[in-house]
């Protein structure tokens, strides 16, 4: 079996998600895929306000984020001053203690990006502000290691007349797809240096470093992040034939149609919390002649969401 880094390095991984103990694994998978079953396509957690959230709507929203890494609220939809809609969402984040936010170049007010068609200087050629679609990833997967994004919510002021929906999956039930296909898949994106985002000068003249590091690790607690785009200009895989067989089942298992994936058109009022789960977007809104009012509220963090009972 090919050993990852992560795994025969000075820290190695314990339980699960150790590729060596197979018993572990095999007894999370049972409990991760029966959770999952049972609260993916549960309906819309009630927020009736999301700037002070009631303890039952926190406990339920922890609980379906330990099980699937992902929980979608409703709340109040009436439409609010964009202000107090950032506040609103803020605070509703602090509850579940995602204090950290990132310092992104397009946020703005409470750290809050509004992902909405523009051609401002700024964000003018990037995918997410414009009506294109967008293909598997997770958020901040060119940050360096330390800037890592665990956490993120979506929140919707108004949705796409046309189009916009929106796919999300667990990264576990990747991992799960991809180690019971072959561990050596799993290790080869372990590997420190599998996926290498380059770096990116912007108009202004400033600096994004490149990014290398693994898709799949284990954090100091215990639990599994990704980091992944499916893009295929502006990234480079190591040049391995692990990396190739890996990147392709990958690519494969991403492909599929019935893998556990949440399909869903967020509408006024709704969001999804998660912890950084795989997502992708449909085009929308394809008629240029008119401007969209699709209205998308982004804030991502550096810590994640702990599920609880």
């Amino acid at each position: 079996m090919l050993k990852s880094p992560e795994i025969s390095g000075k820290n190695p991984v314990q339980g699960p998600f150790s590729l060596s103990d197979r018993a572990a694994y095999e007894a999370w998978k049972a409990e991760k895929l029966r959770g999952y079953g049972e609260l993916l396509h549960a309906q819309p957690v009630a927020v009736p306000n999301l700037s002070q959230p009631n303890g039952a709507a926190m406990s339920e929203i922890r609980a379906r984020i330990g099980k699937t890494n992902l929980a979608i609220y409703q709340t109040n939809a009436t439409p609010m001053a964009d202000q107090d809609t950032r506040h609103a969402i803020r605070a509703f984040s602090e509850g579940f203690g995602l204090e950290i936010a990132e310092k992104h170049r397009s946020a703005g007010e409470q750290g809050l990006v509004a992902l909405r068609v523009t051609d401002s200087d700024r964000q003018r050629g990037y995918i997410p502000y414009s009506r294109r679609p967008m293909n598997w990833h997770t958020d901040g997967y060119y940050n360096s290691p330390a800037e890592r994004i665990r956490g993120m919510i979506l929140h919707c002021v108004h949705p796409a007349d046309d189009g916009g929906q929106n796919q999300f999956l667990d990264p576990e039930i990747v991992y799960i797809r991809l180690r019971d296909r072959d561990p050596d898949l799993v290790a080869a994106l372990m590997h420190p240096e599998a996926m290498t985002i380059p770096e990116n000068r912007e108009a202004d003249g400033s600096l994004r470093p490149a990014s290398v590091g693994p898709v799949f690790w284990v954090d100091p607690n215990g639990h599994l992040a990704m980091r992944y785009t499916a893009r295929t200009r502006s990234i480079s895989w190591r040049q391995t034939p692990a990396t190739d067989a890996a990147t392709k089942a990958l690519t494969e298992i991403l492909a599929e149609e019935e893998m556990g994936l949440l399909t869903t058109r967020l509408g006024p009022g709704q969001g999804i919390l998660c912890n950084n789960v795989l997502h992708n977007r449909t085009g929308f809104d394809p008629d240029n002649s008119k401007s969209s009012a699709r209205l998308i509220f982004r804030v991502r963090f550096h810590n994640r969401v702990d599920g609880g009972p």
